[in-house]
């Protein structure tokens, strides 16, 4: 494994996402990755599966202490009244005391930023989060946010080599904030692309492997692939042991021109490729 070093503390650049995974499934999954070494578990309200990836994460065995875990407030609960007590029902399932990071999910189009912001600080305050941090955040929304001094680590979006991320990627760098890929394999569209799959034979690896290899190779990017799929587990844990050429690199950044987007944008999303959010 990897880590990416914030504010002392290093984080696995590869964990393991939970979006999608049947809640039958979840607990199995959660502690099955624990087992193979995963140590970062990607969580959230509206995926209606805390209190599985809690079990799951318990019967590991893995003392919570070697865990970085992260959920997020879902849009409905970012008013100041339901915001809080939504975080403690959230540690309640995850049966934990804190979260390693709390996002907030999406940005909410009606509620002004500065509100919810002000709950997530809150949170951080009192001990139930050890960081905070944002996703689905366009530059304007991460510029008003770091603005009010909300010491975010994280924006969590959409990543992989098939979309063109590079303007968001880019201020977030310059910025020093770190970015958390999610869908980095493109809902299974990066595994078919022929560029990855070639980059990937020459290294006896998959194209999702060439893919993941690309995204935690670049400078403060973390990976959180979901499969409910025992077997992809290991495969997706298994980039760590090569390393992408520049020439490679390259080639893989030409893929962007592709222009994939598997999330369309929610409540009070707006894209950096789209007209510029009208601010709160």
């Amino acid at each position: 494994m990897e880590y990416l070093e914030i504010k002392h503390t290093n984080i696995p650049v590869l964990g393991l996402g939970t979006c999608y995974i049947p809640n039958e499934v979840t607990a199995d999954i959660t502690a099955r990755a624990l087992h193979l070494g995963y140590r970062h578990i990607d969580a959230a309200q509206w995926y209606n599966n805390e209190q599985e990836v809690g079990t799951g994460i318990r019967n590991s065995g893995v003392p919570r202490s070697e865990l970085f875990l992260t959920t997020k407030v879902q849009r409905r609960n970012l008013g100041k009244q339901e915001f809080l007590p939504s975080v403690e029902e959230s540690l309640r399932r995850l049966q934990t005391d804190y979260v390693d990071l709390l996002l907030v999910h999406w940005p909410h189009a009606e509620l002004p930023l500065e509100s919810y912001l002000e709950e997530l600080m809150k949170a951080m305050e009192q001990g139930k989060t050890r960081f905070v941090g944002v996703s689905n955040f366009n530059i304007a929304q991460l510029k008003r946010t770091m603005e009010l001094g909300v010491p975010i680590i994280t924006n969590q979006v959409e990543f992989h080599p098939l979309l063109d991320q590079s303007k968001l990627y880019g201020w977030m760098r310059r910025q020093q904030l770190s970015l958390t890929a999610y869908c980095p394999l493109a809902q299974g569209k990066a595994v078919r692309d022929p560029v990855l799959t070639a980059i990937g034979e020459k290294y006896g690896k998959s194209a999702a492997q060439a893919s993941l290899r690309w995204l935690v190779q670049q400078e403060g990017v973390m990976a959180i692939p979901k499969t409910a799929n025992p077997g992809r587990l290991l495969e997706n844990l298994e980039v760590f042991d090569f390393e992408l050429t520049d020439e490679d690199m390259a080639a893989i950044a030409e893929l962007k021109h592709c222009n994939v987007r598997i999330v369309p944008a929610y409540h009070g999303a707006v894209w950096d490729d789209k007209a510029a959010v009208a601010m709160k």
